[in-house]
């Protein structure tokens, strides 16, 4: 063996050269830990409106933007993006390298969070007196000694039964959830989005036990009445297609599927634009035989299970339309998709009025309905009562909006509490048949705004929001869903349709702007009565 000797000054070299070679190793090492760690920085799936402030959200806080959004005469101008007051630098499409999807996903929530603390959004509470709750709870000095001896004697029956033994008091902390909900009905609003029994209740729906379950009847297609222990209920839709799916062109909206991501979506949808109309509504997976088909005592839907060859246990129930071997509800092999919906309170509590909507479509394959061959229709409408006085006339038109946003044509009635008549809120119940087709505008459905030419002052500067490209309605929609447990699965909505909300939006403003420039009285002024609080609101 040859030994080599090795110059003082090649050994300086190759010393070097292993020392630099350490430092390269080192400095990639802590680069790559670092791209890592950064990713890994998840948002709380509860970090939204609807919950508090998650420890994420603090550390990486977009300034709240300091608009202040006049309610004087100026607001019916377009809204303006550089009017915002937030930094210039801020892109929401911007995506940076490594963790571009987690920093939209931070930035959407502080949009989300940013838009809920708008002044649009926290109007002053308008002081609402005693006749103006739905439902109170009755005092002790109101209930005799022999109601609560049945009352008692009725909670040990119902305890044998599965239900939990019920030891409910005026405080409304004994109250469960949807009882919460039932209580905070006013004339105005279903909810305070502000209450924290909004997320009480969908978590309460999510999760909780399912005691018992049996077809509703009514409507074209199958839903479920869910029962649970604490005498709560929901109603269930369950999932028909792929999120995907675009509904058939040649298909009439009237024999469409209704979509359980549907019902989601439009609840969400309905809280973004500030109506508060729509009961809370939470995706969910259930096991379709032991939450199903082994607790439940409708025989006419017992005998409609039957396990696929591929085998799935599947049920289709007993109704219109896709109730038939041929349109099964399959598990995957048990595991379906379903969404659930606080039940309202019920009707001998708080009966319901429904209206027949003004703008009904005809259901025919053949005819026309009068309100699309006559285009001065709404003047005949703004005679006729309840439309011809008070804000029914601008709460069909606030519906319009939110199913023309959402695609929806299958809204023949509304209804109303019958306890506050004619001065109270409309139920924007029923959107199963929404978010059908992104590549697809129905202009049709935006004919009230169209032909009235009248939109509520709040409802045009809450959609000229939604239109700023810091607050864009697909971002903070896209937020908003995310807080729903099936986003886990899957996305509710597909980016189409989510793109679709835009492009929708802009189409509501253009018709308004329109309307301006053809009528003198197109704003019905409903923030008239918080001119007081212009200063704040400026």
């Amino acid at each position: 063996m040859v030994r080599r000797n090795l110059s003082p000054s090649t050994r300086s070299v190759y010393l070097c050269l292993a020392c630099l070679s350490v430092a390269l190793h080192v400095i990639l090492a802590f680069f790559c830990l670092t791209v890592l760690q950064t990713a890994c920085v998840l948002p709380n799936p509860s970090s939204s409106s609807l919950n508090p402030r998650t420890e994420t959200e603090r550390h990486h806080r977009v300034p709240s933007p300091s608009h202040k959004l006049s309610i004087s005469s100026q607001n019916d101008k377009p809204y303006k993006s550089n009017a915002t007051g937030m930094p210039a630098a801020i892109d929401p499409e911007k995506k940076t390298i490594g963790a571009g999807k987690v920093n939209r996903v931070i930035e959407e929530a502080s949009k989300l969070r940013a838009l809920f603390e708008h002044p649009l959004y926290n109007l002053p509470e308008v002081g609402l007196l005693e006749d103006d709750w739905l439902l109170r709870v009755k005092k002790n000095e109101d209930a005799g000694d022999e109601e609560d001896i049945n009352s008692d004697s009725q909670e040990s029956a119902s305890h044998e039964k599965g239900y939990d033994k019920v030891s409910w008091t005026n405080d409304a902390e004994s109250h469960p959830p949807w009882l919460r909900f039932h209580l905070g009905i006013t004339r105005w609003a279903l909810y305070n989005r502000k209450d924290v029994t909004v997320s009480n209740l969908t978590h309460y729906l999510a999760t909780q036990r399912i005691l018992g379950a049996v077809q509703k009847s009514g409507g074209t297609q199958l839903k479920l009445l869910m029962s649970f222990p604490n005498y709560g209920q929901a109603l269930l839709k369950p999932k028909k297609q792929s999120r995907d799916a675009e509904t058939d062109v040649n298909l009439f909206y009237f024999s469409d599927f209704e979509r359980h991501n549907a019902e989601i979506s439009a609840f969400h949808l309905d809280r973004l634009l500030g109506f508060n109309r729509i009961p809370p509504v939470v995706g969910r997976l259930i096991n379709v035989t032991s939450e199903i088909r082994e607790i439940t005592t409708d025989r006419k839907l017992f005998r409609t299970f039957f396990t696929s060859p591929a085998g799935n246990v599947c049920f289709y129930g007993q109704c219109e339309y896709y109730c038939s071997t041929e349109h099964p509800l399959c598990g995957q092999p048990h595991s379906l998709e379903v969404s659930l919906a606080a039940m309202l309170p019920d009707l001998s509590l708080a009966p319901r009025r429904s209206w027949r909507s003004p703008w009904r479509r005809s259901y025919s394959r053949t005819k026309l309905a009068q309100w699309e061959k006559d285009p001065a229709y709404c003047d005949t409408v703004k005679q006729t009562p309840p439309y011809n006085h008070g804000t029914r006339l601008v709460d069909v038109i606030d519906m319009a909006i939110l199913d023309f946003l959402m695609g929806n044509m299958d809204r023949h009635h509304y209804e109303t509490f019958e306890k506050f008549g004619n001065e109270t809120f409309l139920l924007h119940l029923d959107n199963g048949r929404a978010f059908g087709r992104h590549s697809q505008d129905e202009l049709s459905i935006l004919a009230p705004l169209q032909q009235c030419c009248r939109i509520r002052r709040s409802t045009l500067l809450r959609l000229r929001l939604l239109s700023d490209p810091y607050f864009r309605l697909s971002d903070v929609m896209r937020q908003s869903l995310a807080q729903d447990p099936l986003e886990a699965v899957a996305p509710l909505l597909s980016e189409a349709h989510l793109a679709a909300l835009d492009r929708r939006l802009a189409t509501v403003l253009h018709v308004v702007e329109t309307c301006e420039e053809q009528h003198t009285d197109v704003i019905f002024n409903d923030l008239g009565k918080y001119e007081v609080y212009e200063q704040q609101i400026k």
